[in-house]
């Protein structure tokens, strides 16, 4: 609902600092109206849309605080959120598609400030190409960061969109035009945004306006909009990009980047520690609160054993985590609390780079540009990656049943996995783990003969800290690499979702969570200029491959297009899937209506439910 660069994804982030148990309160202690939820991740944010901040755990923050036009249940079904407002298809025609968003009547910011179809046209600026180049915001394609540092660009709305959006004579409703039918439209319509609230920002006001103050300052902004303003929009790029990533909030706060509109907002933050939400006593623009709760608290604890004991002492009313094989054995002994498992959506993997992010300095490392010697070192090293003995070690003590993944677009009991694996060019990555490690040092030795166990090539690897799964992970991949002929040399980061896309680093290994089951959901991780591309892919081809999915197809023609592209990727050696995560809930049981569900935003997709 809120990620919309095409991909509908965020970053299942282990990053950030344990908490000691000691330091935690009884989630009893404030009452029974609070709930006290645990996070492996630290807060990085509260704009979840760049790609630095791209985070599961800013995005749930952002998601208790801002409603929209839909959201998905626990059964990954999309719900209109008709509260809030409307939308429908106004027209259908094959190369004129028109939709139109419409929001009720008398919702409000928590500022008072009510909310039009104006608040609908910053996700355009946000989503489109076009747009950013023709008001002089920056090319999104380009080497450089635009003004709007948005995961937005690129991908099905970009690349599809006609025009500006369309805003009705009442200004409640804004209407897009596409060039064709796009599948999941209703997942391509726009977000809604305090523009007012950026703008008295961007003049560097320090506290609330008035109603009418408010309402002055989004007609400078439809202004700005309008007429492509480059300077007015510029400086309003820099509140959005860089304004709002902090992490402490107290009473010398700006008031003003914590206007919202959904059920709860923000009240303070901890650093790497906590963040605390009250009720939004305007809240409405979603389903109605069952009226039981007025405070949720978000605890960071990184280690799943501190965090399974303070939810056994009632420190926290809900875990859910990367939990180790001795964190979910100390669950299963608890008696106050109602244990869900099974597994999640998000999948582990490794990523190679091919050439510098957008921002980046060049690349120049082992792996370097696409075909011939880069691609064959990058596929040496992901025939490195132990991913049976990982999967074996680290997951199956928790899911007997987890398998290694033969597919990046695709999940085990998806329709189409099995012939989606047979023929899209995984299997170049199977097989003994002494076969992979020969193969690999065959293709190494192709360009490095001298290069050995003994005389290996550096690989500079970027290890999530503070995790000790992955801390794991690394150790048995830097053990198995020295045999192929790659040492690896591991630079653990708190903060490493932010670095990603940084040229020093050959590899990256964390996961992806999906937000949504659109059809194109993973193009924006591979196609020139997506949003999750962070490792200088660029293959014309395989984006020419991927753009067919932005438009309705069946299941099967669905399978055919990912078999094509996947071969692409395994040939390049770009990215290799490892597991699903296993998943693992705890909570309360006195805690009622918790429905954990496989999509961003997992947990609280139904907050509004929540009660004792």
């Amino acid at each position: 609902m809120k990620l919309t660069r095409g991909a509908k994804f965020a970053l299942a982030v282990a990053a950030s600092s344990a908490l000691a148990v000691s330091l935690l309160t009884p989630a009893q202690a404030a009452g029974r109206s609070t709930v006290v939820v645990h996070e492996t991740n630290s807060l990085t944010s509260f704009n979840a849309n760049t790609p630095g901040t791209n985070l599961v755990t800013n995005s749930v923050v952002g998601y208790l605080s801002g409603s929209g036009f839909n959201y998905y249940n626990d059964k990954k079904n999309l719900v209109a959120n008709k509260v809030f407002g409307s939308y429908k298809v106004v027209k259908n025609g094959a190369d004129d598609f028109r939709t139109e968003w419409t929001v009720a009547p008398g919702r409000v910011w928590s500022d008072g400030t009510p909310i039009t179809g104006v608040d609908l046209l910053l996700s355009h600026v946000l989503s489109s190409n076009a747009y950013s180049k023709a008001a002089g915001l920056g090319d999104p394609d380009g080497d450089a960061v635009p003004a709007f540092d948005s995961n937005g660009y690129g991908g099905t709305y970009s690349d599809n969109i006609v025009g500006e959006p369309t805003l009705s004579a009442d200004k409640m409703s804004v209407t897009l035009r596409f060039k064709k039918r796009i599948a999941n439209w209703d997942l391509y319509g726009p977000g809604v945004n305090a523009v007012h609230t950026m703008v008295l920002l961007a003049e560097g006001k320090k506290a609330l306006g008035s109603v009418a103050e408010n309402n002055a300052a989004r007609d400078r902004f439809l202004t700005a909009f309008n007429t492509k303003n480059t300077a007015t929009l510029k400086s309003i790029g820099k509140v959005w990009s860089e304004g709002y990533n902090f992490t402490e909030v107290n009473a010398s706060t700006n008031p003003l980047f914590l206007v919202g509109n959904g059920g709860f907002l923000v009240e303070s933050a901890v650093t790497k520690s906590s963040v605390t939400l009250k009720v939004n006593p305007k809240y409405n623009s979603g389903p109605a609160l069952s009226g039981a709760i007025d405070t949720i608290i978000f605890k960071f604890i990184s280690d799943g054993t501190a965090a399974s004991q303070a939810l056994a002492n009632g420190e926290l009313d809900i875990y859910q985590g990367q939990a180790t094989a001795d964190a979910v054995a100390a669950l299963k002994k608890l008696t106050n609390i109602i244990l869900v498992g099974g597994t999640g959506v998000a999948y582990e993997h490794w990523d190679t780079r091919v050439n510098a992010s957008p921002g980046q300095p060049d690349y120049n490392g082992i792996f370097k540009g696409h075909g011939g010697k880069g691609a064959d070192l990058r596929k040496a090293f992901l025939l490195a990656i132990p991913r049976e003995e990982i999967v074996e070690k680290l997951i199956r003590p928790i899911n007997a049943n987890a398998v290694v993944l033969g597919s990046t677009f695709s999940v085990p009991g998806q329709e189409g996995y099995d012939r989606l694996t047979a023929t899209n060019g995984s299997g170049f990555y199977t097989g003994s783990q002494d076969a992979l490690n020969a193969k690999a040092l065959r293709l190494v030795k192709k360009h490095y003969p001298n290069a050995s166990p003994s005389n290996p090539l550096k690989v500079n690897v970027l290890v999530p800290g503070n995790n000790t799964r992955r801390a794991a992970e690394f150790a048995l991949a830097k053990a198995n690499a020295i045999k192929a002929g790659f040492d690896l040399v591991g630079d653990v980061k708190a903060d490493w979702p932010g670095r990603i896309g940084n040229s020093e680093y050959d590899a990256v290994f964390f996961a992806y969570v999906a937000n949504s089951v659109a059809q194109a959901g993973s193009n924006a991780n591979f196609i020139i200029g997506g949003g999750n591309n962070r490792m200088g892919v660029a293959l014309p081809n395989l984006d020419t491959i991927l753009n067919k999915l932005q438009f309705p197809l069946d299941n099967r023609q669905v399978t055919s297009l990912i078999i094509q592209a996947e071969r692409i990727i395994h040939a390049e050696g770009i990215t290799l899937g490892v597991f699903q995560f296993p998943a693992v809930t705890a909570y309360n049981k006195d805690l009622k209506n918790v429905k954990p569900a496989p999509l961003t935003p997992t947990l609280v997709w139904n907050y509004w439910e929540w009660s004792y």
